[in-house]
């Protein structure tokens, strides 16, 4: 993501909102607000469906599990972090329960 972006965009890893890794490992949100093993393509249509305006980045890994390369999306930033990684795993929730 380019410096450009600043203040403007917010950049989310699957990590982020994992309800199988601790806080240690880069969850930010609450447990029972995350979701099981969130792929980008769910990060993007969640992110899609609240008008954030997504990227995805396929080749990129989050930095403290630099061995894995699950990529992240970038998304605009219309809210804290934290509030937009929880909307998004929430949107997330609601897609899985309406397909099922």
């Amino acid at each position: 993501m380019s410096r450009e972006y600043k203040g403007e965009r917010i950049v989310v890893y699957p990590s982020y909102i994992d309800k199988r890794l601790t806080r240690r490992l880069g969850r930010r949100v609450p447990r029972e607000e995350a979701v099981e093993n969130p792929r980008l393509e769910e990060i993007y249509e969640a992110a899609s469906d609240l008008g954030l305006d997504p990227l995805i980045e396929e080749d990129k890994a989050y930095p403290r599990t630099w061995y894995s390369r699950r990529g992240r999306v970038i998304v605009r930033k219309t809210d804290s972090k934290s509030r937009v990684l929880r909307s998004i795993a929430k949107r997330i929730k609601e897609r899985r329960r309406s397909k099922h």
